[in-house]
């Protein structure tokens, strides 16, 4: 093996970008009718988008049925081969093909052209030879031809499948925003992911309710609220007036400040040494809302009351730490 310096690894690494990225950059010229066609023949399909490809072409459209698929397309990828061999029963009239080969002329590819043809599926193809048998059998052809590979023997696919790769993205993202598919919805086809709790996870679903709320009434006395603070464990204590509405929070914060003023803990009110007015949240708002007003705020627990201001729960950064929403 023919040795090489630190330069000669950067050098070849280099290159190698580059020669990717000018794969990339052609492609903004491709984003012609074909690809409105193909956006369009996807809009229109009441199936599911089926990917299919070959070799290093094949693991490109896995990942492409994949994008698509978390991102409002339902889609999903058949092995060309398999197939053959019985799979394409998986595939139906009202589904759209997406049949992705570099030279457009894959033996196990274009032997279930005429199957697909036949059943009626639309197909959309990905290729490098806009003058192939895919390219020619397709509503629409999405070109992802490149002038080099980064592979230095021109041999190991590389520039061409960085282009598929990121022709495949603009065609998610065209119909991402085409159908206004949310964060919201991403989050329901991610529900087991940090993004799915954090887009997911309302406040209810967490916050303290009923005994476990950390509340004294006005008129309460500072030792008095000292000793809710802590059979309740939240690190503060809300004040309520005689109908249940909010007027106070006091907080481990508040103490300290308190406690450098040398009040009397046992005739000091609660009232005359509470935080008025502060942050709270709504039971139905999201709990990365929650985590943003904490944060912005400074503070560690929220009062959570409803509409009439009535106190109804309390959520502290312990809480968003075990639901995994930080």
């Amino acid at each position: 093996m023919t040795e090489q310096t630190s330069h000669d690894f950067r050098t070849s690494a280099l290159r190698a970008i580059r020669i990717e990225r000018d794969a990339i950059e052609a492609l903004e010229a491709r984003i012609d009718d074909h690809f409105l066609r193909a956006c369009e023949t996807i809009m229109a399909c009441k199936g599911r988008v089926v990917v299919t490809g070959m070799g290093k072409s094949g693991h490109i459209g896995n990942k492409i049925a994949a994008t698509l698929a978390s991102t409002g397309t339902p889609s999903f990828f058949v092995h060309p081969g398999e197939a053959s061999h019985g799979d394409l029963g998986m595939i139906t009239s009202q589904d759209v093909v997406i049949a992705i080969s570099n030279s457009g002329n894959t033996s196990e590819v274009v032997t279930i052209l005429p199957l697909i043809k036949r059943m009626g599926a639309p197909l959309i193809s990905m290729t490098g030879n806009p003058d192939s048998v895919l390219a020619r059998e397709a509503v629409a052809n999405l070109d992802v031809r490149v002038d080099a590979e980064a592979c230095p023997l021109g041999l190991a696919p590389t520039s061409s499948t960085t282009a598929t790769l990121v022709m495949g993205d603009a065609l998610a993202v065209a119909l991402l925003e085409a159908r206004g598919f949310s964060a919201e919805d991403f989050a329901f086809s991610h529900p087991g992911g940090s993004l799915g709790r954090r887009l997911l996870l309302k406040v209810s679903g967490i916050m303290h309710t009923g005994e476990q709320i950390p509340v004294v009434t006005e008129g309460t006395t500072l030792s008095g609220a000292l000793l809710e603070i802590s059979r309740k464990g939240l690190g503060m204590t809300t004040v309520v007036d005689a109908k249940g509405n909010l007027t106070g929070i006091f907080t481990d914060g508040d103490l300290r400040r308190t406690l450098d003023r040398s009040v009397d803990i046992h005739n000091t009110a609660i009232e005359e040494v509470m935080t008025r007015h502060g942050k709270t949240i709504a039971a139905d708002h999201l709990a990365a809302e929650a985590l943003n007003i904490m944060e912005e705020m400074k503070i560690n627990a929220l009062p959570v009351t409803d509409e009439q201001g009535t106190l109804v729960g309390a959520i502290n950064m312990h809480d968003l730490l075990r639901a995994g929403v930080i």
